[in-house]
């Protein structure tokens, strides 16, 4: 059933989703971009369709600074299942050996995660987006077409054991804290492999993403019910579910400046402030509120990018 068209507004800031289970990231992205009526709307790092949680969409003017939290760092919990192996390292897809895991003890795995802690290099899956040639690596898999990937630097800085269940197909709860660009299929699958077990991702679970985390999510169903509470769409309904749109980069140092200063910048020119503030990015306030960003440097600030007035 083809979707009511609705008036689509203007409304900014950061949205954090319990993405549901079975749903790509892009199709959740669109169906709350709906619900909320909003003109432009973008998600921050793709989680797939076997996998839940936090998921930050940015909408409106908080999508000019999406890319900080794509680089930033991520909590996963996960089930592994050692002595099944398959075709995509998650349990959609299809099997391709198993082997009887009974014998696996919960030290030898400690002492394979070890392995795996800690900067190391991991060769992505071809059940993933990345592109070759433009054409994302899935859908070649799909084809059945293998691509030689080039293995790429990533940062486990944290891989707890948190359960451990023996038997022919042995199950473990993991929480892995990893930099941008892990892949938790290529860590069940590698340390599956190490094992000579094989081994793939039966459940996954972002529990967070740069300051986010599952204490910040709503759901699709709540957002739902939030305007059927009310009654009616209204923008300001819609806009009170956003957080601010500087709510992803609150790290970064803050500096408050004047409203004469904030036409400067707007202009694109550089503006010197009273005070000497950390050299790099910083958020840029005025009476508060976030304007942008800009680089400083001493006390002169270089306007990187603002936010548009409507």
């Amino acid at each position: 059933m083809p979707q009511k068209r609705f008036p689509r507004h203007a409304i900014s800031g950061v949205l954090v989703l319990n993405k549901p289970l079975g749903l790509s990231s892009n199709g959740a992205l669109q169906r709350v971009k709906y619900l909320l009526r909003a003109k432009k709307a973008g998600h921050t790092g793709a989680l797939d369709p076997l996998a839940t949680g936090v998921l930050p969409l940015c909408f409106g003017e908080a999508t000019k600074f999406s890319h900080y939290l794509l680089d930033a760092d991520k909590t996963y919990q996960s089930e592994f299942s050692f002595g099944v192996a398959t075709e995509s390292g998650d349990s959609d897809g299809d099997i391709l050996r198993e082997v009887n895991a009974s014998h696996l003890q919960r030290s030898e795995l400690l002492a394979a995660i070890k392995q795996f802690t800690g900067s190391i290099e991991q060769v992505p899956p071809m059940y993933s987006a990345l592109k070759h040639q433009g054409q994302p690596l899935y859908k070649l898999a799909r084809q059945g077409v293998e691509i030689t990937r080039r293995p790429r630097p990533v940062h486990i800085k944290r891989f707890d054991l948190l359960e451990f269940q023996s038997g022919a197909v042995a199950k473990a709860r993991v929480e892995v804290e990893c930099s941008k660009g892990t892949y938790i299929r290529s860590l069940a699958m590698d340390i599956g492999e190490l094992l000579g077990l094989g081994g793939h991702v039966s459940s996954l679970r972002r529990v967070q993403a740069g300051p986010f985390s599952a204490e910040d999510m709503l759901s699709i169903e709540e957002i739902e019910l939030k305007f059927a509470e009310s009654g009616s769409y209204s923008v300001d309904h819609a806009q009170n579910m956003l957080k601010p749109v500087d709510a992803g980069i609150q790290y970064m140092p803050a500096v408050e400046i004047s409203e004469a200063q904030a036409v400067e910048l707007r202009l694109g020119r550089k503006i010197t402030v009273s005070e000497r503030v950390s050299n790099g990015l910083v958020r840029v306030m005025l009476r508060a509120a976030f304007i942008g960003l800009a680089d400083a440097n001493g006390q002169t600030l270089q306007p990187r990018r603002l936010v548009v007035e409507h």
